[in-house]
């Protein structure tokens, strides 16, 4: 056992965030138990919570727990309750772009992973999935035409004329496309990079400095594909993609799809990383406030979120990897939550879930 203790910042949020991060918790514990992994969890507010309790939802201490934290495990913001408010301070939009800029965090991972043993709820054709599949997506969170300047709408005499600038430098495409082939070494050792390099200088430029950057890792394979056309082939053949590498308006709309042919958000984890280890980890779907309450969100976008923090953020691998192969393993045996089961199925809620998982982690079972 390590005698190393870190620190983890736990922004639990709303909707479904405090009950499936509580669940989380519970599977957190086996892993310290099983693994030696010491870690001391500090709760803070953010979102709608917050701006109940403190007027703002960011408040400047929860900033402060983030920057003493080695990562932050981030649940859900938003609701109804909230959504009076001017868009600037709507939880979605105060709490988590906020952080995203604090913390200079550049790189979007979503992994979007289709168990075989869950092909049923992919919208796709059961043949064209059969097997299941495993795409990560890398999008650039910081650049391109959602931040260039100039950005703005003016009246001329013909109406008015909006204006969105896309911008990239080289150091910011560097730095992402590294996050990529770092990825993809541990995986199936292929990066295809998704561009309109057809008709944008900002693609061109994107092209020039990957090619850089895979000369770099010669053991992974490059390849390019024009965003439409990979945005039909996530639809036709997803599992001919590894690690797709975007810049940001690709990005949000390609990890957006392939999140969708994965056939639920409740199971998807995503990690936002910097500069160093530092990096901010929640699951890819919303607040989800219909069923907010209700004992029965699918827990497990959380719990690999962990196993993503525990990974990237503290270097547990094996610790990570056990998270992995408990969900695996109790998917494989039939556990599911309502937004995976079959008609026929047998659904639990979410503690069970969580505790079906947590379980098969202190076992130490689990195949990968």
């Amino acid at each position: 056992m390590s005698n190393k203790v870190y620190r983890i910042a736990v922004l639990a949020g709303d909707g479904i965030g405090p009950e499936v991060m509580s669940a989380t918790m519970r599977v957190a514990e086996e892993v310290e138990k099983r693994h030696g992994v010491q870690i001391e969890w500090k709760d803070g507010l953010v979102g709608g919570a917050a701006i109940d309790a403190k007027g703002k939802a960011l408040p400047e201490e929860t900033i402060e727990l983030c920057r003493s934290a080695q990562a932050v495990l981030f649940g859900s913001v938003g609701g109804p309750k909230w959504e009076t408010l001017p868009p600037n301070e709507q939880p979605e939009r105060a709490a988590l772009l906020p952080l995203r800029k604090t913390f200079g965090l550049y790189a979007n991972l979503r992994p979007a992973v289709l168990y075989p043993e869950l092909v049923a709820c992919s919208p796709l054709r059961p043949d064209r999935v059969a097997a299941g599949f495993d795409v990560l997506v890398v999008r650039e969170l910081t650049g391109g035409l959602y931040f260039g300047q100039p950005k703005e709408t003016t009246q001329t005499a013909r109406g008015e004329r909006a204006v969105d600038t896309m911008v990239y430098e080289t150091h910011e495409i560097e730095r992402v496309a590294e996050v990529a082939f770092r990825a993809a070494a541990h995986r199936k050792k292929r990066v295809t990079l998704a561009d309109k390099a057809n008709v944008l200088e900002t693609s061109l430029l994107w092209r020039k400095v990957v090619r850089g950057v895979a000369a770099k890792h010669p053991s992974i394979t490059l390849d390019f594909i024009y965003a439409d056309n990979a945005a039909m082939q996530l639809v036709r053949d997803p599992a001919r993609f590894d690690v797709l590498l975007c810049e940001n308006l690709f990005g949000d709309m390609l990890s957006d799809q392939a999140a969708a042919v994965a056939g639920s958000l409740g199971m998807l984890p995503s990690a936002s990383l910097g500069e160093g280890s530092f990096g901010l980890y929640e699951p890819a779907g919303g607040s989800a406030p219909d069923i907010a309450g209700k004992g029965v969100a699918n827990p497990i976008a959380q719990i690999l979120s962990l196993a993503l923090l525990l990974e990237m953020s503290l270097g547990e691998l094996e610790a990570a990897q056990s998270v992995r192969r408990a969900v695996a393993e109790a998917i494989r045996e039939g556990w599911r939550t309502a937004d995976v089961a079959g008609p026929t199925e047998k659904k639990v809620g979410t503690r069970a879930m969580a505790q079906e998982i947590a379980r098969r982690v202190a076992l130490g079972r689990g195949k990968s």
